[in-house]
């Protein structure tokens, strides 16, 4: 089965976008319409080669020890999880964690490199995840930089697309023979023996080792020379290392399995003694009431440390390598140069998203100089962007004691006081902003939004009004402002507010799909048609702009086309009644009768307490003289909603026709009962009274 974007399988995870595609299998991303915050994920689709019966079952058991082996390897934090697997079509079908951020590759593009210490760190962070997965006997097959996400929450390195899922494929593709020699990996990354189709744990080790000298010399991998006669990688001309990590290096790439280190394990600790060898921990415990902060520092080579990192009586220099790299233990905690070295290190790291290496930093920064309000504020927008709003409240907090108009730690605190919903200490902290920096848009912006969502919508356009001043040319402020004024039902003066937003930033899908709903308000549905498109444009799965694009065309009585748009809305959200009914009753205005009671009849499936769709059914049954199928849809409409007159009188209408004539007479007392001035239903009543009156005078 080919997956079409928006197809939905399993009865909830919708397509939305291929990754990948390979002989084993295509790659998805794809939307949990079963959770109400439509939580992305991984789809991998995998394709038996053969499907005859035995084939089946020999996947079905290899599948299923597979998605338990990843169900396992998904409890470490920096492995993503599995949420499901399941068989579909005779196909199988994995669902796991969608991890946002960019592919390692990326950060090493020839001829980009790293250096000696960030190629250690890096070689580290990856071997404790590869430890784990080397003690469940799993063997990764893949690792490479395309395989290894920087996950952009943390900066925290993720291992996916393990090759045991490949395993699975290739021996499902040979009827379950494990001896098939289809080679597992990428080129370059790959050793000899993965390649003859015999993986080891050290198969991944010297894959890890290729990436790691892939990171040191800027070269692909299968651009590096052999020595012809060992088959061994010739990298040590391109860039000098210490000794130390050249021997580990040596041993991770070494062209027979049996001379490298058989399991991360090993790899590990050979790593951990190098970085003792080459690093220096410090450490500090500052006390603040009950509270104990302990920072691990790890240093620079020592051509890039600051002279004042040597003390006195307190200096361990080891010398590796003619000096390349110098070991500092600890130096004066109180030093100013250092901490302000720390802190530069903690923005560097911030910036490049890599937070839990910034809060490291500023943690480092401020245990040396606890008076250091600008680590103080760095961590509290660390914290923030980790999502830890109470930590981080603190953190600025502590920053304003230290300097009580520092206005960047005021914003910092507004925000995070925002974020947690604390809104008169919200305002409070942002007018505090306006206060020390009155030109400061940021704050503005923030106490506008909050007057937002207070409904204060006056007051946020007032706000609003001051941040144009400002800043003319802001689309969001013009945004925020049409909807400050949509809200108090001023359209004609939100749609100019749009306008402009427009004309700054005319890809920006949400202005053009308020721009509609308040042109819809107007009831002036033709340009609304218009907004509504673009948003889709620019959004293409946007349902809520669909289904209103929908309902303009259908005001229109564009139901052709109205129909269209409803058939996007239904792909992206399959199980939205209303928009089943929607689509009904567009087609019932098209006369197209058989498709209108298919749809409402989907949408009773869903939702079987809407009057309204048993009434519309009701009314096309009776149109094709289905009358005793229109009388039980228009009693379940009136079952729900008796006051409902226009389904009594349709009612009588269909007992009338079916000389029922006492029951429709009934039915017309109902509707009148509640609607008096109902003239239809009057005639009606009168008509059925004088044929009983004829029936009887027969009689």
């Amino acid at each position: 089965m080919n997956l079409a974007l928006g197809k939905t399988i399993s009865g909830r995870y919708q397509i939305v976008s291929q990754l990948g595609r390979g002989g084993f299998g295509t790659t998805f991303i794809a939307v949990d319409n079963h959770l109400p915050d439509k939580r992305r994920c991984v789809v991998k689709q995998l394709k038996p080669q053969a499907t005859d019966s035995l084939t089946l079952e020999i996947a079905r058991r290899l599948f299923d020890t597979e998605a338990q082996t990843l169900l396992q390897l998904g409890t470490h934090p920096q492995i993503p999880q599995l949420f499901a697997y399941f068989e579909e079509d005779e196909e199988f079908y994995l669902v796991q964690e969608y991890v946002e951020g960019t592919e390692l590759n990326e950060e090493l593009t020839p001829p980009q490199t790293k250096s000696e210490t960030e190629v250690i760190e890096l070689l580290q962070e990856i071997l404790e995840i590869l430890n784990f997965v080397h003690q469940h006997q799993v063997i990764h097959r893949d690792l490479n930089g395309r395989n290894i996400i920087r996950r952009k929450k943390d900066g925290k390195l993720v291992l996916i697309d393990f090759g045991a899922v490949k395993q699975v494929t290739t021996q499902v593709a040979s009827c379950g023979q494990t001896d098939l020699t289809v080679a597992i990996g990428t080129p370059g990354y790959r050793p000899s023996e993965q390649a003859n189709g015999n993986p080891q744990l050290s198969s991944d080790i010297y894959a890890l080792g290729m990436l790691i000298i892939q990171a040191l010399t800027g070269c692909s991998p299968n651009k590096l020379p052999k020595d012809p006669l060992t088959s061994e990688i010739s990298w040590h001309e391109i860039v000098q290392v210490s000794p130390g990590l050249r021997k580990v290096l040596a041993k991770m790439v070494s062209y027979d399995y049996r001379d490298r280190y058989p399991t991360a394990k090993e790899a590990l600790a050979a790593v951990a003694n190098l970085t003792n060898s080459t690093t220096a921990l410090m450490s500090s415990t500052l006390q603040s009431g009950n509270q104990r902060l302990e920072n691990k520092v790890s240093l620079k080579k020592l051509n890039r440390l600051p002279c004042s990192w040597l003390s006195s009586g307190l200096l361990v220099l080891l010398a590796i390598a003619g000096g390349i790299i110098g070991i500092i233990a600890l130096g004066n905690l109180r030093n100013t140069a250092n901490s302000t070295n720390l802190y530069e290190q903690g923005k560097t790291f911030y910036e490049l998203n890599r937070y839990d290496r910034a809060l490291v930093a500023y943690q480092g920064a401020i245990a040396i100089r606890p008076d250091y309000a600008e680590a103080w504020k760095g961590q509290g927008d660390t914290l923030k962007s980790l999502e830890q709003d109470r930590e981080a409240l603190q953190a600025y907090e502590k920053a304003i004691q230290l300097q009580p108009d520092y206005w960047q730690a005021w914003l910092g605190r507004a925000e995070v006081l925002a974020n947690l919903e604390e809104v008169p200490e919200a305002i409070s902290a942002f007018e505090k902003v306006i206060s020390l920096q009155p030109k400061q848009v940021a704050a503005w912006l923030g106490k506008g939004k909050i007057q937002m969502k207070l409904a204060e919508y006056s007051a946020a356009i007032a706000t609003f009004e001051r941040v144009l001043e400002l800043q003319p040319d802001d689309a969001h402020t013009w945004y925020e402002m049409g909807e400050a004024l949509s809200y108090l039902e001023r359209d004609s003066e939100a749609v100019t507010a749009y306008d402009r937003a427009l004309s700054l930033k005319p890809d920006f899908s949400q202005t053009w799909y308020s721009r509609g709903n308040a042109l819809m308000n107007l009831s002036d549905y033709s340009p609304a048609v218009d907004s509504f498109q673009q948003a889709v444009k620019f959004q293409p799965d946007w349902a809520q702009a669909w289904y209103n694009l929908a309902t303009a065309k259908s005001k229109l009585g564009q139901y052709q086309q109205a129909i269209a748009a409803y058939d996007r809305v239904i792909q992206l959200t399959p199980n939205d009644y209303q928009t089943w009914y929607d689509r009904g009753f567009a087609f019932q205005q098209e006369q197209r009768y058989q498709e209108a009671i298919a749809d409402y009849d989907r949408a009773l499936e869903i939702n079987t307490q809407d009057p309204s769709i048993w009434y519309q059914r009701g009314i096309i049954l009776y149109n094709l003289e289905r009358d005793r199928e229109a009388i039980v849809s228009f009693e379940q409409a009136t079952a729900l909603q008796p006051e409902l007159h226009q389904a009594w009188y349709n009612r009588g209408n269909a007992l009338l026709r079916l000389q029922r004539t006492a029951e429709a007479i009934a039915s017309y007392d109902k509707a009148l009962l509640y609607k008096p001035n109902y003239p239809e239903a009057s005639q009606a009543k009168e008509r059925a009274e004088k044929q009983l009156l004829g029936i009887t005078q027969n009689d």
